[in-house]
C-alpha cells in the first residue's frame, strides 16, 4: 500500500487505542474516525438484519468501564469509490471484508460509495489496510472534508458526452486527498462531474461544486456550478465560470476550498455548507473571491502532470466487438426485457453498458464476488458503481449479452427495470441511520416489490418515472429531483405517534438534476403504495401527447394534486386497522425516539392540533404562491406560516399570547430557543433559526430561488413543531403516569 496511506492508518489505531484508554475525547476522536469513513449506526429498529441481531447503542454511545470504552455495538464504514470505477480485485477484497467484518452485504450509496454496516470499531484499522493494499481508501469518505468525487457512468462511452470526464474526477481525487486546504471545512463538500448537459449524469445542479464538460474552439474545459445541495432546504448551484480550461481546473479548485474554508459558517453548523456562503455573498462575489485567491496559489505540477498521458476513452475492451445476431446464441428466460431496460448502446460500435438493477442497493459477498469472475471474463476492469444504487459493466460484446445474462441470471444478478420506476432509490432510513424518522428502505422495498408485480399491467408513461425515498427531509435518497419522491416524519392520531411521509412531486431527474420538487402533504406511511398506484394511473389517464410527469403536476396545480392526495391522508382509528400505527419491516408500535402513546386520553384533540393546521395551510399557499411566479407573497405566507406554527406551540404553556409577530417571536425564543426544548437532537437549532432569521431581517431580493427557499424552510419549521409538542407531550405522560404509581404506593 502507499507509504503515506500506511502512515496515515498507523497514526488513526494509536488514536482509537487513546480514545479506548480514556485520554482523547470522544467529540475529538469523532471528527477523526469520521475522516477515516467510521460512522455510529443505530440499533433502535427491533430488526435482525441478515441474521444479525441489533443492539440497542452505537459504539460511541457506550458507557465506559473504568479506562477502558466498551464498543461492543458495531458501526458503519463507507468506501469511497471516486467516479464509481473499481475492479474485479477490489471487489473481491470488499466482499471477503463484508462477510468477515459486516453482514456480507455491499450497500452502493447515492454518491456512489460502498458502505459496510455492522463493523466493529476495533476491525476498522485491518479493514483499512486490506483495502488500502489494493488501492482503496476510506479517508475523506465522511467528516467536514471533500467526499467521493461522483462521476456519470457512462462517461467515456455515452453517445452524447463532450469528452470523457472519468480522469477528471479521478484527477481531482488524488489531488484533495489529504490536501492540507481542504482540511479546515466548516462542513461536507461534494463535488461531481457531468460530460453532458440535458441527460442525469453527474447531478452538477445539485451539487457543492459541479463541473459540466465543454469543448469551446477545440479546447478541453468545463462550465463550473457552485454552492448546490439537497438536504434540508436544496439549493440549485451557480454558474461560476462558464468556461475553465482543463489545465485551470485543479487550481481553481483549490481556490475555491480555500474560500469555503476562510468564509464559510463557523459558529452555526447547520448553516455552514458552501450553498449558505455563495446565497450569502452572491455568486459574482464569490468568483471574485476566488480568482484572487487563484492569483496567490504557488505553483504545484500536480495541476497539469496528470495531462500528459491522460487516456481520451476510460477503459479498453477485453474482448473483441461483435453484433448480436437475432437468432443464435441461445437467450436465457427474460433476456428480451432486460435488453430493453439494463442494455445502453455505447458510442463504440459493437459494444454495450449493461446495469445491474440492485435491489435498494443491496449485493451480498457472494453475488460481487460471482460478480468479479464474470467481468474478468468479459469486461476486465470496466465497472462502475451509480447513483442510482446500482453497477455497471461496460465495453461488453453485443454478441455476449445472452451468456452474460445467462450468467448473471444464475447469481440473482440480472433483474430487469432498471432505472425505471420500480428502480426505487431509498437512504438507510430508519434501518441504520441515526437521524431516520420513518423506514424508507422498508418502504422502498414495498414500493419495488407493488411494482414489480404489476409487471405488464403498467402503463408505458409510468414505467419511466423515477421514485425516491428518504428516512428524514435531508434527502439522503435524492427525493427532490424524483418524480414522486417521499421523506419520513410523523404525525399523531389518538394519542399514538404514526409513522407518516411528505409526499414530494415534480422533481427532475433530467438537465443534471433540472427542478426541486415540493411537499404537497404528509400521508401515513401504510396508504403510500395505494396512493402511488393513484397518483400514477391518473397521471397515465389524463396526460397530454408527450407531457412528462413534472409538466402534468404543473398543470394540475398545487391545489388539485392537494385535494387528490387529502383522501389518502386520514389515518384510521387504531381499532379499525392497527397497522397503520407501525412501520414498513417493524411491527412494533411506532415512536419517535421518546415519543410514546402520549395523552391518556386519547380520544382529545389537542389546542395546538387544532391550530397547527392553520400553518400547514399557510405553508401550502406559500407553495401555490411560488407555482403561480408570486414570489413576494410566497415570502409572506411561508413567514406568516411559521409565525403561526410557533404561536400554536407557545400556547401550549401560554395561553394569552398575542398574534403580533415580536411578541411570537420574543416567547418563543424564551421558551423553546432558550430553554433548548425546541432543538433536534441532532440539527440543533437549525429549525428555530429558519423563523428568526426571516423575522429579524426580510430579503433584501424576492426572486424564484428564495420564494422556494422560504416554502422549504417553513414546511420543515412546521415538522419541527409537530416534533417538540410530540416530545414534550410524551415527556409530560410519562411524568404523569410516574405520578400517578407514586400516589398508589
Amino acid at each position: 500500500m502507499p507509504a503515506d496511506w500506511a502512515n496515515e492508518i498507523d497514526i488513526y489505531e494509536g488514536q482509537l487505542q487513546l480514545r479506548k484508554q480514556g485520554k482523547i475525547d470522544e467529540k475529538v476522536f469523532a471528527e477523526t474516525r469520521l475522516r477515516r469513513g467510521a460512522y455510529g449506526q443505530r440499533y433502535d429498529n427491533g430488526q435482525r438484519h441478515n441474521g444479525i441481531e441489533t443492539r440497542q447503542l452505537p459504539y460511541e454511545d457506550k458507557p465506559t468501564k473504568g479506562h477502558e470504552t466498551v464498543w461492543d455495538a458495531p458501526g458503519m464504514v463507507r468506501i469511497k469509490i471516486p467516479y464509481g470505477g473499481w475492479s474485479p480485485e477490489q471487489m473481491e477484497v470488499i466482499a471477503a471484508l463484508a462477510e468477515e467484518y459486516s453482514d456480507a452485504i455491499l450497500h452502493v450509496t447515492t454518491r456512489q460509495d460502498i458502505q459496510l454496516h455492522y463493523v466493529h470499531i476495533e476491525d476498522t484499522p485491518d479493514l483499512m489496510r486490506r483495502l488500502a493494499a489494493v488501492g482503496v481508501t476510506t479517508r475523506e469518505a465522511c467528516g467536514n472534508s471533500v467526499r467521493n468525487i461522483t462521476a456519470c457512468p457512462l462517461a467515456g462511452v455515452c453517445n452524447t458526452e463532450a469528452f470523457d470526464v472519468s480522469p477528471y474526477a479521478a484527477a481531482m481525487m488524488r489531488f484533495l486527498l489529504g490536501h492540507p486546504d481542504v482540511q479546515d471545512f466548516g462542513r461536507k463538500f461534494k463535488p461531481a462531474f457531468s460530460g453532458c448537459e440535458a441527460e442525469a449524469c453527474g447531478l452538477v445542479n445539485m451539487h457543492d461544486a459541479g463541473f459540466l464538460a465543454q469543448m469551446k474552439d477545440g479546447k478541453r474545459g468545463f462550465k463550473v456550478f457552485i454552492g448546490g445541495g439537497l438536504g434540508a432546504v436544496p439549493h440549485f448551484a451557480k454558474v461560476m465560470s462558464e468556461f475553465t480550461p482543463e489545465e485551470e481546473l485543479l487550481p481553481q479548485m483549490q481556490a475555491v476550498a480555500r474560500v469555503f474554508a476562510r468564509y464559510g459558517e463557523r459558529k452555526n453548523r447547520n448553516r455552514a455548507r458552501v450553498k449558505f456562503l455563495v446565497a450569502k455573498l452572491g455568486i459574482e462575489e464569490f468568483a471574485r473571491l476566488v480568482e484572487e485567491e487563484r492569483a496567490t496559489l504557488p505553483f504545484d505540477s500536480r495541476w497539469t502532470d496528470y495531462l500528459k498521458d491522460m487516456p481520451h476513452t476510460q477503459g479498453a475492451p477485453v474482448r473483441a466487438p461483435q453484433a448480436l445476431n437475432g437468432g443464435a446464441p441461445q437467450k436465457s428466460e427474460g433476456f428480451e426485457e432486460w435488453h430493453r431496460t439494463n442494455v445502453y448502446q455505447q458510442r463504440q460500435e459493437g459494444y454495450t453498458a449493461i446495469t445491474l438493477n440492485l435491489p435498494l442497493g443491496d449485493i451480498t459477498s457472494d453475488q460481487t464476488r460471482a460478480l468479479a469472475d464474470i467481468a474478468r471474463k468479459y469486461v476486465g476492469d470496466n465497472m462502475r458503481t451509480t447513483v442510482e444504487q446500482n453497477l455497471m459493466l461496460r465495453f461488453v460484446s453485443e454478441a455476449d449479452l445472452p451468456a452474460i445474462h445467462s450468467e448473471l441470471k444464475a447469481v440473482g444478478l440480472a433483474a430487469a427495470g432498471a432505472s425505471t420506476v420500480v428502480d426505487v432509490v431509498s437512504c438507510p432510513g430508519t434501518d441504520t441511520c441515526k437521524l431516520g424518522i420513518a423506514s424508507s428502505r422498508g418502504l422502498g422495498g414495498e414500493l419495488r416489490n407493488h411494482l414489480i408485480a404489476k409487471g405488464d399491467l403498467l402503463n408505458p408513461a409510468i414505467k419511466g418515472l423515477h421514485i425516491k425515498t428518504s428516512g428524514c427531509f435531508n434527502s439522503c435518497g435524492q427525493h427532490h429531483v424524483a418524480d414522486i419522491g417521499f421523506f419520513g416524519n410523523s404525525r399523531k392520531a389518538g394519542g399514538f405517534a404514526v409513522p407518516h411521509f411528505q409526499v414530494v412531486l415534480g422533481g427532475q431527474w433530467e438537465n443534471n438534476a433540472g427542478s426541486y420538487g415540493l411537499a404537497v402533504g404528509a400521508v401515513p406511511s401504510k396508504a403510500i403504495p395505494a396512493l402511488v398506484d393513484a397518483l400514477t394511473e391518473k397521471y397515465a389517464a389524463e396526460r397530454q401527447d408527450g407531457e412528462v410527469f413534472r409538466d402534468w403536476v404543473a398543470r394540475l396545480g398545487k391545489k388539485e394534486i392537494r385535494a387528490f392526495i387529502e383522501p389518502f391522508m386520514k389515518v384510521p382509528d387504531r381499532s379499525v386497522d392497527a397497522s397503520y400505527y407501525s412501520d414498513w419491516g417493524d411491527p412494533r408500535e411506532f415512536s419517535i425516539g421518546d415519543i410514546t402513546q402520549g395523552e391518556c386520553a386519547g380520544e382529545m384533540v389537542s389546542l395546538f392540533a387544532i391550530e397547527i393546521v392553520t400553518a400547514d395551510s399557510l405553508a401550502f399557499e406559500a407553495q401555490e404562491a411560488l407555482e403561480d411566479k408570486e414570489y413576494v407573497k410566497a415570502d409572506q405566507l411561508g413567514y406568516n406560516a411559521m409565525l403561526t406554527a410557533a404561536r400554536s406551540l407557545i400556547r401550549t404553556q401560554f395561553i394569552d399570547i398575542t398574534e403580533n409577530p415580536d411578541h411570537i417571536v420574543s416567547e418563543f425564543r424564551k421558551r423553546f430557543v432558550d430553554t433548548q426544548l425546541f432543538f433536534d437532537k441532532y440539527m440543533g437549532s437549525q429549525f428555530a433559526n429558519y423563523l428568526l432569521l426571516r423575522h429579524e431581517s426580510a430579503p433584501d431580493r424576492l426572486d424564484e430561488d428564495h420564494a422556494q427557499r422560504i416554502a422549504q424552510e417553513a414546511q420543515l419549521f412546521i415538522e419541527a413543531c409537530y416534533a417538540c409538542e410530540a416530545r414534550l407531550s410524551a415527556a409530560a405522560a410519562a411524568k404523569a403516569t410516574e405520578l400517578d404509581a407514586f400516589n398508589l404506593i
